[in-house]
């Protein structure tokens, strides 16, 4: 598992991923082979060359003023390559949104199957459910994720676990999905302890996930059983700390859930650097500095920022400071 979440330290220094940029604002990271179709969309997309990336950005056209023109023009090119049949990621779409922010602020919002294909930050709750038993220890909770799911069909997950969507906080998610994914009743939820986060970067063919998971703990009565209420989940089962530190490392696992449960076992004390050889990467992959890799900064936001002209006014246009690429129309009106 080490080995699949430190794809990114090794990919960017090859120049195959360049940074997304909105507003200014460093969003994301596009690869190659979703650049290329991207480039047929130069009054949505402009690909520039910079002093700080030598692969260049990709930058969405700053002619767009405001979060609901960005989202539009942005879901017409993200429903033009869905019916093209493109891209894997689109295939599971869900008409469900993420919000693209930057510094705390929104700039728009995003179909969540479509955020891979922009290595665009999602963020999620998920809650540790264990009990203590009286002759086992301490044991966790699992479930099973249906083999209906757009996802990770069958794999085993965490008791439960849900995306931030848009219009949602995070202590309201983790009540929503408690309910929905494990039917635990508003008396036990109200017990949840926040255990602060853990953040990390993944690499398969859906695309790029760079993820933060904000974590919850939540002690659980010996007597109570979990019971799904959304179809979304085929069996629970509880585990002892031993049990569920084997089976967390196995391919049966969700790739993505696996931190969220690591980082609970290390925290108490079921997983030490006695046990694990490679205990202190792992540690550090599950708290990928991403504030870090995502620092872009244009230069215009650097100095006195300049007004925003119209797209085709390149003779005035603040974007002209940086050289084009590939996209010579890269600011022209967008339909």
């Amino acid at each position: 598992m080490a080995v699949s979440l430190m794809w990114l330290y090794i990919r960017i220094h090859k120049c195959d991923i360049r940074p997304f940029v909105v507003e200014g604002k460093q969003v994301g990271l596009i690869k190659s082979d979703v650049l290329k179709h991207l480039e047929k969309y130069p009054e949505v997309f402009c690909i520039r060359a910079c002093e700080q990336t030598k692969q260049g950005l990709v930058e969405l056209n700053p002619a767009f003023r405001d979060y609901n023109e960005r989202t539009e023009q942005l879901e017409k090119v993200l429903r033009n390559l869905r019916s093209e049949g493109l891209f894997p990621a689109l295939q599971g779409w869900r008409d469900e949104y993420f919000e693209v922010k930057a510094d705390c602020r929104a700039l728009l919002k995003m179909e969540r199957a479509a955020t891979p294909l922009f290595g665009v930050r999602k963020y999620g709750v998920d809650i540790n459910g264990y009990v203590r038993h009286p002759t086992l220890g301490l044991c966790i909770w699992l479930q099973q994720r249906s083999n209906t799911k757009e996802t990770w069909p069958g794999k085993w997950d965490n008791m439960v676990g849900g995306g931030l969507s848009v219009g949602f906080g995070i202590k309201e998610t983790a009540i929503k999905e408690a309910a929905e994914e494990a039917s635990i009743p508003s008396d036990l939820v109200k017990n949840l302890v926040s255990a602060g986060c853990v953040s990390f970067y993944f690499e398969s063919r859906q695309g790029l996930f760079p993820n933060t998971e904000y974590v919850f703990d939540l002690e659980l009565p010996l007597d109570f059983v979990p019971q799904n209420a959304d179809g979304e989940v085929q069996a629970f089962e509880l585990l002892t700390a031993k049990d569920c530190v084997e089976r967390v490392f196995t391919s049966d696992f969700k790739t993505t859930s696996a931190p969220v449960v690591i980082d609970f076992l290390i925290r108490h004390g079921h997983i030490t650097a006695d046990d694990v050889v490679d205990f202190t990467q792992i540690v550090e992959l599950l708290h990928v500095p991403l504030q870090s890799i995502y620092t872009y900064k244009t230069r215009f936001e650097q100095s006195i920022k300049q007004p925003q002209f119209l797209p085709g006014d390149s003779k005035n246009c603040n974007c002209a400071i940086f050289q084009k690429i590939s996209m010579e129309n890269g600011h022209k009106k967008a339909n």
